[in-house]
């Protein structure tokens, strides 16, 4: 598993990175489109699992290059809500075409059950990475 995300990963930035991009900025970028409202900065690192400062850091980089805004929150002055930017919401949509692309040409030749089976597979462990491991009787 750990091998299989590593040349995923490898393999998108080395073609994301011809369009001056990567997969964490895919990552962050889509984070903001998809997550619901409202988009505080605390709630995008906690959906991405990382760390705020982390966060910050590459919002400094996407907010320099015109792809993210940072809002104040009308109802808390500490919180910073995101938004994507017209050049973001384009950036990211040349992204997903590129990644849409490898990942259809990686899937290629799997069945639909097969391709469906992985993901509820997957999607289950992230719920339990996520909310708890089983007891196991050994």
């Amino acid at each position: 598993m750990v091998l299989a995300a590593r040349r995923w990963r490898g393999l998108l930035d080395e073609h994301l990175r011809r369009i001056n991009q990567s997969s964490a900025r895919m990552e962050a970028l889509a984070a903001i489109m998809n997550a619901p409202e409202p988009k505080a900065q605390v709630n995008i690192a906690r959906r991405l699992r990382i760390e705020g400062p982390t966060l910050t850091r590459m919002l400094d980089t996407l907010e320099k290059d015109g792809l993210v805004e940072r809002l104040p929150d009308p109802r808390d002055r500490r919180t910073k809500q995101l938004r994507l930017t017209d050049k973001g919401e384009a950036a990211l949509e040349e992204i997903l075409i590129i990644a849409d692309d490898l990942r259809a040409r990686l899937l290629h030749g799997y069945s639909e059950e097969k391709i469906e089976l992985y993901n509820e597979l997957f999607e289950d462990m992230l719920d339990r990475l996520d909310h708890g491991l089983p007891a196991v009787e050994r």
